[in-house]
Protein backbone atom coordinates (compact mmCIF):
# COMPACT_ATOMS: atom_id res chain seq x y z
CA UNK A 1 0.00 0.00 0.00
CA UNK A 2 1.40 3.38 -1.02
CA UNK A 3 2.32 5.56 1.97
CA UNK A 4 0.19 8.64 2.44
CA UNK A 5 -2.74 10.25 4.19
CA UNK A 6 -5.39 7.78 2.98
CA UNK A 7 -3.23 4.83 4.01
CA UNK A 8 -3.03 6.20 7.54
CA UNK A 9 -6.80 6.74 7.59
CA UNK A 10 -7.50 3.15 6.49
CA UNK A 11 -5.01 1.87 9.06
CA UNK A 12 -6.68 3.86 11.83
CA UNK A 13 -10.15 2.67 10.84
CA UNK A 14 -8.94 -0.93 11.13
CA UNK A 15 -7.53 -0.18 14.58
CA UNK A 16 -10.73 1.53 15.75
CA UNK A 17 -12.94 -1.32 14.60
CA UNK A 18 -10.63 -4.03 15.94
CA UNK A 19 -11.18 -3.10 19.61
CA UNK A 20 -14.65 -2.66 21.18
CA UNK A 21 -13.01 -0.31 23.69
CA UNK A 22 -13.01 2.49 21.12
CA UNK A 23 -16.72 2.14 20.35
CA UNK A 24 -17.56 2.14 24.05
CA UNK A 25 -15.40 5.19 24.82
CA UNK A 26 -16.30 7.21 21.72
CA UNK A 27 -20.00 6.44 21.32
CA UNK A 28 -21.57 4.49 24.17
CA UNK A 29 -20.25 6.45 27.16
CA UNK A 30 -21.01 10.00 25.87
CA UNK A 31 -24.49 9.07 24.67
CA UNK A 32 -25.41 7.08 27.78
CA UNK A 33 -24.23 9.91 30.03
CA UNK A 34 -26.17 12.44 27.95
CA UNK A 35 -29.37 10.44 28.42
CA UNK A 36 -28.55 9.97 32.10
CA UNK A 37 -28.06 13.67 32.84
CA UNK A 38 -31.08 14.93 30.91
CA UNK A 39 -33.17 12.14 32.45
CA UNK A 40 -32.02 13.02 35.95
CA UNK A 41 -32.83 16.69 35.42
CA UNK A 42 -35.98 16.24 33.31
CA UNK A 43 -38.09 18.16 35.83
CA UNK A 44 -35.74 21.13 35.79
CA UNK A 45 -34.76 20.87 39.46
CA UNK A 46 -35.29 18.43 42.33
CA UNK A 47 -38.75 18.78 43.82
CA UNK A 48 -40.34 17.43 46.99
CA UNK A 49 -37.21 17.32 49.14
CA UNK A 50 -37.77 14.75 51.94
CA UNK A 51 -38.13 16.70 55.17
CA UNK A 52 -39.46 16.34 58.68
CA UNK A 53 -41.51 18.41 61.13
CA UNK A 54 -41.10 18.35 64.89
CA UNK A 55 -44.51 19.45 66.23
CA UNK A 56 -44.23 20.14 69.96
CA UNK A 57 -47.50 22.07 70.11
CA UNK A 58 -50.05 19.67 68.53
CA UNK A 59 -52.56 22.45 68.08
CA UNK A 60 -54.90 23.28 65.21
CA UNK A 61 -52.59 26.06 64.08
CA UNK A 62 -49.53 23.79 64.06
CA UNK A 63 -51.39 21.11 62.09
CA UNK A 64 -52.46 23.75 59.56
CA UNK A 65 -48.84 24.87 59.30
CA UNK A 66 -47.70 21.27 58.64
CA UNK A 67 -50.32 20.79 55.92
CA UNK A 68 -49.26 24.06 54.27
CA UNK A 69 -45.62 23.01 54.40
CA UNK A 70 -46.37 19.61 52.88
CA UNK A 71 -48.40 21.26 50.12
CA UNK A 72 -45.37 23.28 48.97
CA UNK A 73 -43.73 22.23 45.71
CA UNK A 74 -40.26 21.97 47.24
CA UNK A 75 -41.04 20.15 50.51
CA UNK A 76 -42.27 16.61 51.16
CA UNK A 77 -43.01 15.98 54.83
CA UNK A 78 -42.11 12.31 55.20
CA UNK A 79 -41.49 12.19 58.95
CA UNK A 80 -42.75 13.85 62.12
CA UNK A 81 -40.09 13.08 64.75
CA UNK A 82 -41.09 13.48 68.38
CA UNK A 83 -38.18 15.73 69.37
CA UNK A 84 -35.06 17.53 68.16
CA UNK A 85 -32.63 14.65 68.81
CA UNK A 86 -34.73 12.12 66.86
CA UNK A 87 -34.99 14.53 63.95
CA UNK A 88 -31.26 15.23 63.95
CA UNK A 89 -30.51 11.49 63.90
CA UNK A 90 -32.79 11.15 60.86
CA UNK A 91 -30.82 13.90 59.12
CA UNK A 92 -27.53 12.19 59.95
CA UNK A 93 -28.83 8.89 58.56
CA UNK A 94 -29.82 10.66 55.34
CA UNK A 95 -33.52 9.90 55.70
CA UNK A 96 -34.46 13.59 55.56
CA UNK A 97 -32.61 16.69 54.33
CA UNK A 98 -33.88 18.96 57.09
CA UNK A 99 -36.68 19.53 59.55
CA UNK A 100 -39.01 22.31 60.67
CA UNK A 101 -39.51 22.76 64.42
CA UNK A 102 -42.72 24.14 65.95
CA UNK A 103 -42.25 25.06 69.62
CA UNK A 104 -44.54 24.33 72.55
CA UNK A 105 -47.46 26.72 73.12
CA UNK A 106 -47.06 27.98 69.55
CA UNK A 107 -50.75 28.71 69.02
CA UNK A 108 -51.22 30.33 72.42
CA UNK A 109 -48.18 32.58 72.05
CA UNK A 110 -49.16 33.51 68.50
CA UNK A 111 -52.68 34.53 69.55
CA UNK A 112 -51.27 36.44 72.55
CA UNK A 113 -48.73 38.31 70.34
CA UNK A 114 -45.76 36.82 72.21
CA UNK A 115 -43.73 36.23 68.98
CA UNK A 116 -43.13 32.46 69.02
CA UNK A 117 -39.96 31.34 67.27
CA UNK A 118 -40.11 28.89 64.35
CA UNK A 119 -36.82 27.03 63.86
CA UNK A 120 -35.62 25.02 60.88
CA UNK A 121 -32.51 22.95 60.25
CA UNK A 122 -31.18 21.76 56.88
CA UNK A 123 -28.21 19.78 55.64
CA UNK A 124 -25.96 21.77 53.28
CA UNK A 125 -23.56 18.87 52.74
CA UNK A 126 -25.93 17.90 49.90
CA UNK A 127 -25.96 21.36 48.38
CA UNK A 128 -28.91 21.49 45.97
CA UNK A 129 -31.53 19.64 48.09
CA UNK A 130 -30.28 21.50 51.17
CA UNK A 131 -30.69 24.86 49.44
CA UNK A 132 -34.18 23.93 48.27
CA UNK A 133 -35.15 22.81 51.77
CA UNK A 134 -33.86 26.13 53.13
CA UNK A 135 -35.91 28.02 50.54
CA UNK A 136 -39.07 26.10 51.40
CA UNK A 137 -38.61 26.43 55.16
CA UNK A 138 -37.82 30.14 54.93
CA UNK A 139 -40.81 30.82 52.70
CA UNK A 140 -43.12 29.06 55.13
CA UNK A 141 -41.59 30.84 58.13
CA UNK A 142 -41.95 34.28 56.55
CA UNK A 143 -45.49 33.64 55.29
CA UNK A 144 -46.55 32.28 58.68
CA UNK A 145 -45.13 35.34 60.41
CA UNK A 146 -46.94 37.62 57.99
CA UNK A 147 -50.21 35.76 58.47
CA UNK A 148 -49.94 36.07 62.26
CA UNK A 149 -49.22 39.79 62.06
CA UNK A 150 -52.13 40.31 59.67
CA UNK A 151 -54.44 38.43 62.02
CA UNK A 152 -53.27 40.59 64.90
CA UNK A 153 -53.84 43.80 62.94
CA UNK A 154 -57.31 42.82 61.79
CA UNK A 155 -58.18 41.87 65.38
CA UNK A 156 -57.41 45.47 66.35
CA UNK A 157 -59.88 46.82 63.82
CA UNK A 158 -57.62 47.41 60.80
CA UNK A 159 -59.09 46.25 57.50
CA UNK A 160 -57.47 43.34 55.65
CA UNK A 161 -56.48 45.53 52.69
CA UNK A 162 -54.74 48.09 54.90
CA UNK A 163 -53.02 45.32 56.88
CA UNK A 164 -51.73 43.83 53.63
CA UNK A 165 -50.26 47.19 52.60
CA UNK A 166 -48.57 47.56 56.00
CA UNK A 167 -47.00 44.08 55.70
CA UNK A 168 -45.94 44.52 52.06
CA UNK A 169 -45.75 48.23 51.20
CA UNK A 170 -44.39 47.57 47.72
CA UNK A 171 -44.66 44.73 45.20
CA UNK A 172 -41.58 43.34 43.45
CA UNK A 173 -41.91 42.06 39.89
CA UNK A 174 -39.27 39.44 39.06
CA UNK A 175 -38.45 38.75 35.40
CA UNK A 176 -35.91 35.93 34.83
CA UNK A 177 -34.15 36.66 31.54
CA UNK A 178 -33.29 33.91 29.03
CA UNK A 179 -34.45 31.14 31.37
CA UNK A 180 -37.86 32.28 32.63
CA UNK A 181 -38.72 28.76 33.81
CA UNK A 182 -35.71 28.75 36.17
CA UNK A 183 -34.94 25.31 34.76
CA UNK A 184 -31.66 23.98 36.17
CA UNK A 185 -31.43 21.43 33.35
CA UNK A 186 -30.93 24.18 30.75
CA UNK A 187 -27.68 25.00 32.52
CA UNK A 188 -26.47 21.79 34.14
CA UNK A 189 -27.25 19.16 31.49
CA UNK A 190 -25.20 20.81 28.68
CA UNK A 191 -22.30 21.53 31.02
CA UNK A 192 -22.13 17.91 32.20
CA UNK A 193 -22.58 16.35 28.75
CA UNK A 194 -20.10 18.65 26.99
CA UNK A 195 -17.61 18.23 29.83
CA UNK A 196 -17.85 14.46 29.67
CA UNK A 197 -17.49 14.52 25.88
CA UNK A 198 -14.30 16.54 26.28
CA UNK A 199 -12.97 14.05 28.83
CA UNK A 200 -13.58 11.11 26.48
CA UNK A 201 -11.92 12.96 23.59
CA UNK A 202 -8.87 13.63 25.77
CA UNK A 203 -8.60 9.98 26.80
CA UNK A 204 -9.23 8.38 23.41
CA UNK A 205 -6.84 10.72 21.59
CA UNK A 206 -4.01 10.30 24.09
CA UNK A 207 -4.62 6.55 24.30
CA UNK A 208 -4.55 6.04 20.52
CA UNK A 209 -1.27 7.96 20.18
CA UNK A 210 0.58 6.55 23.16
CA UNK A 211 -0.66 3.03 22.41
CA UNK A 212 1.53 3.15 19.30
CA UNK A 213 4.53 3.77 21.55
CA UNK A 214 3.50 1.12 24.05
CA UNK A 215 3.06 -1.61 21.43
CA UNK A 216 6.10 -0.47 19.41
CA UNK A 217 4.03 0.10 16.25
CA UNK A 218 4.82 3.81 16.03
CA UNK A 219 7.52 3.32 13.39
CA UNK A 220 5.07 1.40 11.21
CA UNK A 221 2.52 4.21 11.71
CA UNK A 222 5.07 6.84 10.70
CA UNK A 223 6.21 4.82 7.67
CA UNK A 224 2.58 4.52 6.55
CA UNK A 225 2.44 8.33 6.58
CA UNK A 226 5.62 8.65 4.50
CA UNK A 227 7.64 9.63 7.59
CA UNK A 228 5.63 12.84 8.00
CA UNK A 229 4.41 13.45 11.55
CA UNK A 230 1.68 15.87 10.48
CA UNK A 231 0.20 13.41 7.98
CA UNK A 232 0.40 10.63 10.59
CA UNK A 233 -1.52 12.68 13.14
CA UNK A 234 -4.13 13.95 10.69
CA UNK A 235 -4.76 10.47 9.31
CA UNK A 236 -5.09 8.99 12.80
CA UNK A 237 -7.36 11.69 14.18
CA UNK A 238 -9.69 12.21 11.22
CA UNK A 239 -11.82 9.05 11.81
CA UNK A 240 -12.03 9.91 15.49
CA UNK A 241 -13.01 13.49 14.64
CA UNK A 242 -15.86 12.27 12.43
CA UNK A 243 -17.17 9.97 15.16
CA UNK A 244 -16.91 12.55 17.95
CA UNK A 245 -18.48 15.32 15.86
CA UNK A 246 -21.35 12.99 14.96
CA UNK A 247 -21.86 12.18 18.65
CA UNK A 248 -21.70 15.89 19.52
CA UNK A 249 -24.24 16.81 16.85
CA UNK A 250 -26.53 14.04 18.12
CA UNK A 251 -26.28 15.49 21.65
CA UNK A 252 -27.19 18.93 20.27
CA UNK A 253 -30.12 17.41 18.39
CA UNK A 254 -31.24 15.67 21.59
CA UNK A 255 -31.05 18.87 23.65
CA UNK A 256 -32.41 21.43 21.20
CA UNK A 257 -34.54 19.28 18.93
CA UNK A 258 -36.12 16.52 20.99
CA UNK A 259 -36.04 18.12 24.46
CA UNK A 260 -36.64 21.67 23.17
CA UNK A 261 -33.92 23.38 25.15
CA UNK A 262 -34.00 27.13 24.41
CA UNK A 263 -32.27 28.08 21.15
CA UNK A 264 -32.49 31.84 20.86
CA UNK A 265 -29.56 32.10 18.45
CA UNK A 266 -28.18 30.15 15.52
CA UNK A 267 -28.09 26.35 15.54
CA UNK A 268 -25.61 26.53 12.66
CA UNK A 269 -23.03 28.34 14.78
CA UNK A 270 -23.62 25.93 17.65
CA UNK A 271 -22.80 23.02 15.34
CA UNK A 272 -19.77 24.81 13.88
CA UNK A 273 -18.66 25.42 17.45
CA UNK A 274 -19.08 21.69 18.15
CA UNK A 275 -16.72 20.88 15.26
CA UNK A 276 -14.13 23.34 16.59
CA UNK A 277 -14.66 22.05 20.13
CA UNK A 278 -13.89 18.45 19.11
CA UNK A 279 -10.79 19.51 17.15
CA UNK A 280 -9.63 21.70 20.04
CA UNK A 281 -10.03 18.84 22.52
CA UNK A 282 -8.06 16.49 20.28
CA UNK A 283 -5.40 19.16 19.84
CA UNK A 284 -5.07 19.52 23.60
CA UNK A 285 -4.39 15.77 23.92
CA UNK A 286 -1.92 15.89 21.00
CA UNK A 287 -0.08 18.76 22.67
CA UNK A 288 0.19 16.80 25.94
CA UNK A 289 1.45 13.68 24.13
CA UNK A 290 4.01 15.77 22.22
CA UNK A 291 5.34 17.34 25.39
CA UNK A 292 5.22 14.12 27.43
CA UNK A 293 5.36 11.09 25.06
CA UNK A 294 4.64 8.64 27.86
CA UNK A 295 1.40 6.64 27.99
CA UNK A 296 0.94 6.75 31.74
CA UNK A 297 1.78 10.42 32.25
CA UNK A 298 0.00 11.71 29.15
CA UNK A 299 -3.25 9.92 29.94
CA UNK A 300 -3.01 10.92 33.59
CA UNK A 301 -2.68 14.60 32.69
CA UNK A 302 -5.52 14.39 30.16
CA UNK A 303 -7.82 12.63 32.61
CA UNK A 304 -6.90 15.08 35.39
CA UNK A 305 -7.63 18.14 33.25
CA UNK A 306 -10.81 16.53 31.95
CA UNK A 307 -12.09 15.96 35.47
CA UNK A 308 -11.00 19.39 36.72
CA UNK A 309 -12.90 20.96 33.83
CA UNK A 310 -16.14 20.42 35.75
CA UNK A 311 -14.79 22.82 38.39
CA UNK A 312 -12.35 25.07 36.52
CA UNK A 313 -14.46 25.70 33.43
CA UNK A 314 -16.62 28.06 35.52
CA UNK A 315 -19.84 26.06 35.15
CA UNK A 316 -20.81 26.69 38.76
CA UNK A 317 -18.24 29.22 40.02
CA UNK A 318 -17.33 32.45 38.18
CA UNK A 319 -13.77 32.90 36.94
CA UNK A 320 -13.69 36.43 38.35
CA UNK A 321 -14.04 35.04 41.90
CA UNK A 322 -11.38 32.31 41.55
CA UNK A 323 -7.89 32.53 42.99
CA UNK A 324 -5.55 34.21 40.52
CA UNK A 325 -3.36 31.10 40.23
CA UNK A 326 -6.32 29.05 38.95
CA UNK A 327 -7.49 31.46 36.24
CA UNK A 328 -4.88 30.39 33.61
CA UNK A 329 -6.13 26.80 33.84
CA UNK A 330 -9.62 27.92 32.80
CA UNK A 331 -8.27 29.23 29.48
CA UNK A 332 -6.69 25.91 28.42
CA UNK A 333 -9.96 23.96 28.65
CA UNK A 334 -11.84 23.86 25.31
CA UNK A 335 -15.14 23.08 27.01
CA UNK A 336 -15.13 26.48 28.72
CA UNK A 337 -15.12 28.31 25.39
CA UNK A 338 -17.76 26.06 23.88
CA UNK A 339 -20.01 26.51 26.91
CA UNK A 340 -19.68 30.28 26.56
CA UNK A 341 -20.73 29.90 22.92
CA UNK A 342 -23.73 27.87 24.14
CA UNK A 343 -24.65 30.57 26.64
CA UNK A 344 -24.45 33.32 24.03
CA UNK A 345 -26.11 31.48 21.16
CA UNK A 346 -28.68 29.25 22.85
CA UNK A 347 -29.60 31.07 26.07
CA UNK A 348 -28.91 34.73 25.33
CA UNK A 349 -29.40 34.74 21.57
CA UNK A 350 -27.00 37.63 21.06
CA UNK A 351 -25.08 38.44 17.89
CA UNK A 352 -22.14 36.30 16.77
CA UNK A 353 -19.90 39.34 17.20
CA UNK A 354 -19.92 38.87 20.97
CA UNK A 355 -18.77 35.24 20.66
CA UNK A 356 -15.96 35.85 18.18
CA UNK A 357 -13.18 35.53 20.73
CA UNK A 358 -14.54 32.18 21.94
CA UNK A 359 -14.26 30.78 18.41
CA UNK A 360 -10.76 32.25 18.12
CA UNK A 361 -9.73 30.55 21.37
CA UNK A 362 -10.92 27.20 20.02
CA UNK A 363 -8.83 27.77 16.89
CA UNK A 364 -5.75 28.41 19.03
CA UNK A 365 -5.65 24.81 20.25
CA UNK A 366 -4.88 23.16 16.86
CA UNK A 367 -2.30 25.89 16.21
CA UNK A 368 -0.53 25.07 19.49
CA UNK A 369 -0.69 21.34 18.72
CA UNK A 370 0.81 21.82 15.24
CA UNK A 371 3.70 23.82 16.71
CA UNK A 372 4.47 21.04 19.22
CA UNK A 373 3.87 18.04 16.92
CA UNK A 374 7.49 17.90 15.71
CA UNK A 375 8.52 16.64 19.16
CA UNK A 376 6.77 13.35 18.41
CA UNK A 377 9.16 12.37 15.61
CA UNK A 378 11.93 11.12 17.87
CA UNK A 379 9.76 8.93 20.18
CA UNK A 380 7.88 7.58 17.14
CA UNK A 381 11.12 6.53 15.43
CA UNK A 382 12.60 5.13 18.66
CA UNK A 383 9.69 4.07 20.87
CA UNK A 384 10.53 3.40 24.50
CA UNK A 385 7.71 2.28 26.79
CA UNK A 386 8.15 3.20 30.44
CA UNK A 387 5.54 1.35 32.56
Amino acid sequence: MKPGFLSVVRREIRRLTSRPLYAVAMIAVPLLMAFFFVGMMHRGLPLKVPSGVVDMDHSQMSRTLIRSLDAMELIDVVQQPVDYHTAMEAVQRGEIIGFFMIPEDFERDAISNRAPALTYYYNTAIYVPGSLAFKGFKTMGVSSSGALVQTSLTARGISSSVAGVILQPMTVNVHALNNPYLNYSYYLSPSFTYGLLELMIFLVTSFSITQELKTYTSREWLNTAGNRVGVALLGKLLPQTIVFVTVGLFINALLFGYLHFPMNGSMLWMNIGMLLFVIASQSFAVFVCAIIPNARFAMSICSLMGILAFSLAAFSFPVEAMYGALVPFTTILPVRWYFLIYANEALNGIALYYSRFYFIWLLCFPIAASLAAWRLRKPLLNPVYVP
